[in-house]
């Protein structure tokens, strides 16, 4: 069996490409010892409201911009943004057809984040996150932290995808197409792994009876789409070298 890995910094509510990923692998390694990068899409995203994107942030803690993803935390107002954003679904998608379903799911996985602890880091609460909506997209991906990994720490990059990529036995690597223009395929057929990238399909679904708005959160798939249709979605990708 071809061992397969993908690598992905933890992200909150990301958009379905990331769970194609997930879904694409044998093993997801969460991506928590690199540097945060403010204005990423660690620890917010989009969802649909008012028939038009809204981003959403949930706010972390003053801190030196060089610390890792896992030096990061929540500001001490997380239970009380949780409970913002509970009422921005409930104004946003209180009419979707799988909204009291999705509702609770996204209910749940601020309960496993543990909202009251702010002594967590980011990397933890996210990564613990996107286990628990993989769960409930019937995803039967491993999951890793790279954190727990063995590696040269002065690796960057490439380098670095490969010594993970070797360490977990990975005959094939898959990467999110916005890697496209930073990893050599050469390179990696010289280390003894295939590279490809992960490219999501138009997939257009019914939100409100307005203009579709793409690539929103999960969650925004999740109101809108039957367990079935979600399914269908999230292998609706192409694998490119």
């Amino acid at each position: 069996m071809i061992m397969k890995v993908g690598i992905m910094q933890p992200y909150l509510f990301p958009y379905i490409g990331y769970f194609q990923l997930i879904k694409a692998v044998d093993t997801f390694v969460i991506h928590d010892d690199v540097q945060y990068i403010k204005g990423g899409w660690i620890n917010r995203n989009r969802v649909l409201l008012n028939k038009t994107d809204y981003l959403y942030t949930f706010s972390l803690q003053n801190d030196s911009s060089s610390k890792h993803v896992n030096q990061r935390y929540f500001t001490p107002d997380f239970k009380q943004q949780c409970q913002k954003f509970m009422r921005v679904l409930q104004t946003a998608y209180g009419n979707a057809p799988y909204f009291e379903r999705t509702q609770e799911m996204v209910k749940n996985v601020f309960k496993a984040m543990s909202p009251e602890n702010i002594e967590e880091d980011i990397a933890v609460k996210i990564g613990r996150s996107v286990r628990l909506i993989a769960s409930f997209l019937d995803l039967d991906t491993n999951f890793m932290s790279s954190s727990s990994l063995e590696k040269d720490e002065q690796t960057e990059g490439e380098d670095r995808v490969l010594e993970i990529a070797h360490q977990l036995n990975a005959e094939t690597y898959i990467n999110a197409i916005g890697g496209k223009e930073l990893y050599n395929p050469q390179k990696f057929n010289n280390e003894g792994i295939e590279l490809y990238f992960i490219q999501p399909k138009k997939i257009p679904y019914r939100q409100f009876p307005d203009e579709f708005v793409p690539w929103l959160s999960i969650i925004d798939v999740c109101m809108f789409n039957s367990r079935e249709e979600i399914n269908e979605l999230l292998a609706s990708y192409s694998l490119i070298q």
